[in-house]
């Protein structure tokens, strides 16, 4: 038995892999790459419009924003399910621990992606040039690492698109900087849900609070963090409830899919009626569902274990992913290809950005991960698994 009163085997079965989770963090990243493809290798007005409603190519081409914030409501989950497993309870955070984990996943990869950018940008690449007046190089990398290049967006406009992506990695890692802190304030976990379910229910409210800057409004701090705080709050509940009766978790199941569902599919429909009340809808539904995968570690229906492995993989695919983007458009525009086929494109594109994210975590992230963990960490906790969670889309 452990200090929770489990078995071995119980406590094993709590901090394997979730495929399921996975599954969803795969649909998240397949949804953003396909998302930045559509934008410039459009699907309507292809062969495709033929056989599928508009709702659902809609649904396929354009809710990468949607991903994101998916992908937000599973990093809160996963990371506070991983430290309530390391730790007990969230008033025993290892402020340290805590701070090199994140560290050590999200660094080596990031400083890699600076460089090669850097590199790109110096020597006049196109498609990774910074351009755009009141920018520079030397600014955008301040903001990189300073954890606000989303208001640097929001002031001075878009970077190029490998620039671009990192907004949302701004928004993750200030709330994992605080997160501890909070956890270590209040201390009483039935405050700290109080505060989650106060923050996460102000999204609507915090996004239409910025309605005069169309990209600080997509991109700005609140309601991003609204939507981890919605994932730390359903660990938190998930941690109380342990077992949930099989019946009650199969209509969880349902009401979150519908919920996810919805919102994908009609979104252009719901929107005139609940407004930024839509993007609350899907981060509740995430959660809810979270709540009932939480303990499902059966492996991937077989068919699906590519969408898992894009989950397992997606820091690595969403950092580098406009790479195979850019590469490819380039290559579609240079040819003859019919616009009405552009939809033949997207398989090599998915499949090229899963390849190299695996080469990236393979070669790069998953040794430096262990490095220096095994560097700056104690022996004991440096042992412990590979956490499951995630920064942004990862």
């Amino acid at each position: 038995m452990n200090s929770r009163g489990e078995s071995p085997r119980a406590h094993e079965q709590s901090t394997a892999r979730n495929a399921a989770i996975d599954l969803l963090r795969g649909l998240s990243i397949l949804l953003v790459v396909v998302h930045h493809v559509a934008l410039r290798i459009p699907l309507k007005g292809g062969w495709l419009e033929t056989l599928l409603p508009r709702s659902l190519l809609n649904a396929i081409a354009y809710n990468g924003y949607e991903a994101v914030f998916l992908f937000f409501v599973i990093s809160g989950f996963l990371i506070t399910g991983n430290a309530l497993e390391r730790w007990g309870s969230l008033a025993n955070i290892d402020l340290r621990a805590f701070y090199v984990r994140r560290g050590a996943r999200i660094l080596p990869c990031l400083v890699l992606l600076m460089l090669v950018l850097s590199t790109l940008h110096l020597t006049d690449t196109a498609y990774f040039t910074i351009e755009r007046e009141g920018q520079s190089l030397p600014r955008a990398l301040l903001a990189v690492f300073a954890l606000h290049l989303n208001w640097y967006e929001g002031m001075t406009g878009y970077l190029p698109g490998n620039w671009d992506v990192l907004w949302s990695l701004s928004i993750e890692e200030v709330f994992y900087l605080g997160f501890p802190l909070l956890c270590l304030l209040l201390r009483r976990q039935s405050v700290l849900l109080v505060a989650l379910c106060l923050f996460a229910l102000s999204l609507p409210i915090t996004r239409a609070a910025l309605a005069g800057n169309e990209i600080w409004q997509e991109k700005a701090y609140l309601p991003g963090m609204a939507a981890i705080a919605t994932g730390v709050m359903a660990a938190l509940i998930a941690h109380r409830t342990g077992v949930i009766d099989r019946w009650m978790r199969r209509a969880m199941c349902v009401a979150g899919v519908l919920g996810i569902a919805c919102n994908l599919l009609f979104g252009s429909v719901l929107w005139p009626l609940i407004g930024n009340g839509l993007m609350l809808v899907l981060t509740l539904s995430a959660g809810l569902l979270l709540i009932a995968l939480h303990r499902d570690v059966a492996a991937a229906p077989r068919g699906t274990r590519w969408l898992a492995s894009m989950g397992r993989l997606s820091y690595e695919i969403y950092l580098t992913h406009m790479f195979i983007v850019f590469a490819a458009v380039a290559l579609y525009r240079t040819t003859v290809a019919d616009p009405r086929f552009g939809f033949l494109w997207y398989a090599p594109i998915v499949l090229s950005c899963w390849l190299l994210g695996a080469i990236l975590a393979h070669v790069w992230s998953i040794p430096c991960d262990r490095a220096l963990r095994a560097r700056w960490l104690k022996p004991a906790t440096a042992a412990v698994r590979r956490p499951d969670g995630a920064a942004t889309l990862r």
